[in-house]
């Protein structure tokens, strides 16, 4: 039989997926709006099975997100490869001290990239093709004219790419297929058989989400549309279809002759909510008449596809129990914001994460002591054990965020005495749900979720309790909350606006899809 692979090909909050082929080996990047590192960059050599190989933006001198707002920062990167270098192109946004796009290179994927150069473009959503010797810069900015909210439009202009400059005239190339269309956004131009075809997104990054295209023989257009357009969209398929919000999507031809697809969708449950955020799907394409067909025979993404015509090529799995034995985390987990000081140590006490304490917290816009990594099942388990002895105004245990006014926060505190506590956020204003009385010493923490039923236990001793069940976990989905993201679990500390000289140990960590 065949093999098959099953949607989604990246998890959870994964979206803006952009992709490039090098011989026989491909990489993909994602955005990460207000998440520290930024860009996480993946390495597949089937285009099923991918693994992260680190991130385009690991140090704070290439990226501030200092008190940047839910949902702002980094903003759908393209990422492509010319004569030796890798080339990340990217939108800055709301940044305190540098907004808008920039361009930063490496000569290896996983780095080290560049610092970035900046360019003078306004708008999002860069891309570039390289093309008989030049590079062009293809953006999205709103029309100076603006019929309606949301008009956007599609320019290019040329990249100088010795003085890392754009030069020339910009060219208004599109403003979208459909009449009165929002955000006309991520395009890419690719060259294929003496024709430029530029693909974009539009319609908005929710529920009417769509993929166009057009064509020209001049770069510059002008650019003829294509009566099959969308070439994809989901909005007609209603709000309980299980895969909703296609588009973003970025095109990759295999060393086979094959064409396929990487795209962002969501999957609503527990009605029209999507916890996990946008993820990253994958499809097949054909070409006919000229143009691309996604997903022959259906035209719509499915869960399940016949495979790549590419020799399979499976990583070695990613541990779901980590001992914080390594001089280094994992790739898989982010901090809030751009982190200023050294609040975590792997060192101090070796086999140990340590979270320092500090004022900052997680109803703020700022970079608390937070460790994270993304909920990527709609059934997951997740625990930890750490050592805490808290200070009046203290806290230290598990968060489950979307934003700093909306999340769930699993804390152990000392209120007369050590307490365990569950609050929850909620449009800016906190209420406890439950709190236990806890005796001095080591705890464990348990999140269980059954899609959006989440459950909270702690344990003392190796005695498990249960402390809240069944918690509605629909704050944590985007039409709830507002933004771009997906829910994130964290190890957490906090004094909560005081000075503190304390920690908090977290001797190990386990996610777990489905409940254990």
């Amino acid at each position: 039989m065949p093999r098959t692979f099953h949607n989604p090909i990246l998890s959870g909050c994964y979206p803006d997926p952009s992709i490039c082929r090098v011989e026989e080996d491909y990489y993909l990047v994602t955005s990460t709006f207000e998440y520290f590192p930024g860009l996480p960059i993946f390495h597949s050599r089937d285009l099923v099975h991918w693994r992260q190989i680190g991130h385009v933006l690991d140090r704070p001198s290439q990226l501030d997100l200092d008190e940047v707002r839910p949902s702002g920062g980094l903003y759908a990167p393209t990422i492509r490869y010319h004569n030796g270098t890798f080339y990340v192109i990217n939108t800055l946004m709301n940044g305190k001290t540098q907004s808008g796009n920039f361009v930063v290179t490496a000569t290896q994927p996983q780095g080290p990239w560049s610092e970035p150069y900046w360019l003078d473009a306004d708008g999002i959503d860069p891309s570039l093709l390289f093309d008989d010797g030049k590079c062009w810069y293809v953006g999205t900015h709103l029309n100076e004219e603006g019929f309606y909210k949301g008009h956007t439009e599609i320019f290019l202009q040329e990249l100088d790419l010795e003085k890392m400059k754009l030069v020339g005239e910009a060219t208004v190339l599109w403003d979208g297929a459909v009449k009165g269309v929002v955000w006309a956004e991520a395009p890419h131009i690719y060259k294929i058989n003496g024709w430029y075809y530029l693909m974009i997104a539009e319609g908005g990054t929710a529920h009417h989400h769509a993929v166009t295209i057009v064509r020209s023989k001049n770069i510059a257009g002008p650019y003829e549309t294509y009566r099959g357009n969308p070439i994809l969209t989901h909005r007609h398929l209603g709000l309980d279809y299980p895969i909703v919000g296609t588009g973003h999507a970025d095109l990759v031809e295999t060393q086979n002759g094959e064409w396929w697809a990487v795209l962002l969708a969501m999957r609503p449950y527990g009605g029209y909510y999507y916890n996990l955020g946008r993820e990253t799907f994958l499809v097949p394409v054909r070409w006919e008449d000229e143009f691309p067909i996604f997903s022959p025979g259906t035209g719509r993404v499915e869960f399940e596809y016949s495979a790549p015509n590419l020799p399979e090529h499976v990583w070695e799995a990613t541990p779901v129990h980590e001992d914080f034995n390594d001089t280094t985390l994992a790739y898989h987990w982010n901090f809030l914001r751009t982190p200023r000081d050294d609040f975590y140590s792997l060192s101090e006490r070796p086999g140990f994460l340590r979270l320092k304490l500090r004022s900052q917290h997680l109803a703020e816009q700022s970079n608390p002591s937070f460790v994270g990594r993304r909920q990527q099942d709609i059934d997951f388990t997740a625990q930890t054990e750490f050592e805490f002895t808290p200070q009046a105004n203290e806290c230290a245990g598990l968060v489950l965020i979307q934003n700093n006014d909306f999340h769930f926060r699993f804390v152990v505190t000392h209120e007369n005495g050590n307490i365990i506590r569950l609050i929850k956020r909620s449009h800016g204003q906190d209420e406890t749900l439950a709190t236990q009385p806890l005796p001095t010493g080591r705890y464990a923490l348990k999140v269980t979720a059954h899609e959006q039923n989440y459950n909270f236990y702690f344990s003392t001793n190796g005695q498990w309790y249960t402390l809240a069940e069944n918690i509605d976990g629909r704050i944590l989905s985007t039409p709830v909350a507002g933004g771009f993201v997906g829910a994130y679990l964290a190890m957490y500390a906090s004094s909560n606006g005081q000075p503190s000289t304390n920690h908090a140990d977290f001797d190990w960590f386990e996610y777990n899809s489905g409940i254990k």
